[in-house]
């Protein structure tokens, strides 16, 4: 039996495990190539070229040019197909990735229109196939995972293959461990080994890209105004001026992005961040940090950065304040400031924008006695770019340990939403509106309450799960009971561990009888069930949608009668005034010819609503047509922060809230979508949560809270001086004109109408008096979800 090689192993080292930094063997090469996507590579006589499909049901096309440029299948050994058609097809999609490859043949003077095609992964194929080759001549391989837009009333969605080249002479392919390609063509670009500092000078609009080469190595950054150094003064970034006009730790992506000097004025922006965590608290390292430890003489960026900048006349301190790069600090409950190994993997990096003129220094720290840099000392990589080139914000996503990093996105509607609003935040992967400019939270808020309102609730992760044991699958990993669920019905479920702790909450569309679509808030669910379907042998394929489906939210007293305006549906179908709570239907734009949708009754607002789901090329289409008819009910849109106060209100619950790992779905107070009577079938987690159900130890309840103070989410809520729970959400109000909270608490003191302190400050010394309620604390008989209206 021929064994499928495995290519990358977790990194592992006396029982500490890092996932997140993978081992190749040596002289593997790994190159992701993205669903819908591209991937142009040069190969040489007597490379393995393999491709892995890693969830399955992805055709792709591999594709190889000679020097001469002529292309023949049999240069990897097999007979092809001809004219690659579907290679073609997937560059001329406009994707990111498609360019390059475009870019690379072009360069190349190869003309694809003359390739000959090689097909891999047919129909059926699963989770983990693979395809291996060996190239029997040098050349340029291009691989395709092929795809078009996915329907919105199908499963045809694209997912990632995986290149991986095993090279016959590993010198002639990439360097082990080396900096990744530049973002663009650099205007510097230099390297900086350990317990080295080096300055350079930017102009203002230029870029600078500080890479971690190796990972866990940390980088002292400082910039000055090269205006001040001219008139004698040294005005440089002060972390504390900066930490309090950003209201964080340090900067992000964003609006609130900017590193200031001690005269407010900015001199830096943070467009993109892969790493996300960093330090503005400590020194760059000194020379008596090492003499108190024992180390005296030992190397330190204090004093690389004093001698680099000597140059510039700038004076030497004994110890720099510095942005350092991918430091971890930590800030514990006695106040002590900790450290522990960097956040950072290999090629993580920070991308910046000068604001004005600058003079830069950057350091590799030589800390090797803690972990600092992850006790050992690497390089660092700093590039500059053209103040013209066009960089997109960016926070880095995984949505695992394990996975690539991943841009910030923009939904299908952004630019629709952007009309609006510019205060975007990131959330889980893409850009969401927090508020718009000309309405502001409370406006939004009572726009929903009162007429209707549109939202972006495109990171919602989507994965469709097919196959004859798709139902199978389901019944086992949600907690709701499958077999009841009938074609074109959604229900609204729980998604545990075996130990009964929450992964996620989510909806199951039942589109067929063997497919199924998981909606659910984070990508570690839909990871759950390809596991799953892995792990228990099972017929059925699990593959991420969330980029192929994007949905607005319609909510409020009108929605129905706006959606009635637009769509058309199919006499097999329901009608939009037909639709019953928590079912979908399939509709088009206007008529039989219009874009195709997929409609639901369902929403997050405690109103009448519904929620739109289409491709991200017709997004455009569908936020205009409704938006145009609400302009007779007097639509607003809506962003993320009204929709907490409208969820909060109806007793909605939210990841790293409400729940998390450690809470059951009944300590979630949905324990509703637990029917452990009528779901006979076992379903992972239900021992546990069995045991949980009868012996509970907290409950979710609601709170009124007197006077005006909202609770902050991890206040403790106390009687006497006995902790008895925490508030997980808090708002003022708006259409009850009261401070209301939701919260976990002790049973002991769970019921309605207690007395209960909740404890601000040190828990102890600031109370805010309340009451135990029920909840949801507006529309507890959901009348309005309904549709009934006073």
């Amino acid at each position: 039996m021929n064994m499928k090689p495995v290519f990358e192993t977790p990194f592992e080292r006396k029982g500490v495990i890092t996932p997140g930094t993978p081992i190749l063997p040596h002289g593997v090469e790994r190159h992701p190539v993205p669903g819908g996507g591209s991937r142009a590579v040069p190969v040489y006589r007597g490379d393995e070229v393999s491709v892995l499909d890693r969830d399955g049901l992805q055709p792709g096309e591999l594709v190889m040019f000679a020097p001469d440029k002529s292309s023949d299948a049999a240069y990897l050994g097999v007979k092809g197909h001809g004219r690659p058609e579907a290679t073609i097809a997937t560059l001329a999609n406009g994707s990111r990735s498609g360019a390059k490859v475009l870019r690379a043949l072009d360069a190349a003077g190869f003309n694809l229109g003359k390739g000959d095609g090689i097909a891999v992964f047919g129909e059926g194929s699963h989770p983990g196939d693979m395809a291996s080759f060996v190239a029997e001549r040098d050349g340029l391989l291009i691989v395709a995972a092929t795809g078009g837009p996915m329907s919105p009333e199908q499963h045809n969605t694209t997912t990632d293959l995986i290149l991986y080249i095993r090279r016959a002479d590993p010198s002639a392919g990439k360097q082990e461990v080396g900096p990744p390609d530049p973002l663009a063509d650099p205007l510097l670009d230099f390297n900086i080994q350990p317990g080295n500092a080096t300055s350079y000078q930017v102009k203002k609009g230029e870029y600078i890209q500080v890479l971690d080469i190796k990972g866990r190595e940390c980088s002292d950054f400082q910039a000055f105004s090269a205006r001040a150094l001219d008139k004698g003064l040294e005005r440089e970034i002060d972390p504390t001026t900066t930490r309090s006009l950003m209201g964080s730790l340090y900067p992000q992506p964003g609006i609130f992005s900017k590193y200031w000097s001690s005269d407010q004025e900015p001199l830096i922006e943070i467009v993109q961040d892969t790493c996300g965590r960093h330090d503005t608290f400590g020194l760059a390292c000194t020379a008596r940090y090492y003499e108190d430890l024992g180390y005296p003489g030992h190397l330190n960026c204090s004093d690389n950065i004093n001698k680099d900048l000597d140059q510039y006349g700038i004076r030497p301190r004994g110890g720099w304040p510095a942005i350092n790069f991918f430091f971890n600090t930590m800030l514990d409950d006695t106040n002590a400031i900790g450290m522990d190994d960097p956040w950072s993997r290999p090629g993580d990096f920070v991308l910046l924008k000068a604001l004005t003129d600058l003079v830069c220094i950057s350091t590799a720290c030589p800390c090797d006695i803690d972990p600092a840099n992850g006790w050992s000392p690497t390089d660092i990589q700093v590039r500059t770019y053209k103040n013209n080139e066009n960089f997109s914000r960016s926070v880095g996503y995984r949505k695992s340990a394990e996975a690539d990093v991943e841009e910030t996105k923009k939904t299908g509607f952004h630019d629709c939403f952007a009309r609006h609003t510019r205060d975007f935040i990131e959330y889980n992967g893409y850009w969401l509106p927090n508020t718009m400019s000309n309405h502001g939270t409370i406006a939004e808020y009572w726009g929903c309450r009162d007429k209707v309102a549109v939202m972006d609730l495109s990171p919602l992760r989507k994965y469709e799960v097919t196959g004859p044991d798709a139902e199978d699958l389901m019944q086992l990993c949600v907690t709701r009971n499958m077999k009841k669920l009938s074609v074109g019905q959604v229900v609204y479920t729980a998604m545990c561990y075996e130990h009964g702790g929450m992964i996620d909450d989510g909806t199951v569309y039942r589109l067929g009888d063997t497919n199924f679509r998981w909606i659910g808030g984070n990508d570690t669910s839909g990871l759950w069930l390809k596991e799953q379907a892995q792990k228990h042998g099972l017929n059925a394929w699990v593959r991420n949608s969330t980029d192929q489906l994007h949905n607005i939210a319609v909510q409020g007293r009108h929605s129905r009668d706006i959606l009635s305006k637009i769509f058309w549906t199919h006499p097999q179908q329901p009608t939009i005034e037909e639709l019953p709570w928590f079912r979908l239907t399939i509709a088009r734009v206007g008529d039989v010819t219009g874009t195709s949708v997929v409609i639901s009754r369902t929403g997050y607002s405690g109103e009448l609503g519904y929620e739109i789901f289409c491709h991200p090329k017709d997004a455009v289409e569908i936020f205009d047509a409704v938006w145009e008819a609400g302009q007779e009910y007097n639509i607003v849109p809506l962003g993320l922060g009204a929709l907490d106060l409208l969820r909060i209100e109806g007793g909605l619950i939210f990841a790293g809230s409400e729940f998390d790992d450690q809470t059951d779905p009944f300590e979630a107070g949905i324990g509703f979508t637990v029917p452990l009577k009528s779901k006979e079938d076992d379903f992972i987690g239900r021992a546990a949560i069995e045991e949980r159900k009868a012996h509970p130890h907290r409950k979710l309840v609601g709170f009124e809270v007197e006077g005006g103070i909202i609770p902050a989410p991890g206040d403790c809520v106390r009687v006497g001086k006995a902790q008895v729970g925490e508030i997980t959400s808090a708002m003022k109000s708006p259409i009850l004109g009261k401070v209301i909270a939701l919260g976990r608490v002790s049973t002991t003191h769970a019921q309605p109408g207690s007395a209960i302190e909740i404890g601000q400050l040190d828990g102890q010394q600031k109370r805010l008096k309340a009451t135990i309620s029920a909840f949801p604390h507006f529309d507890p008989t959901k009348e309005r979800v309904k549709g009934n209206y006073d």
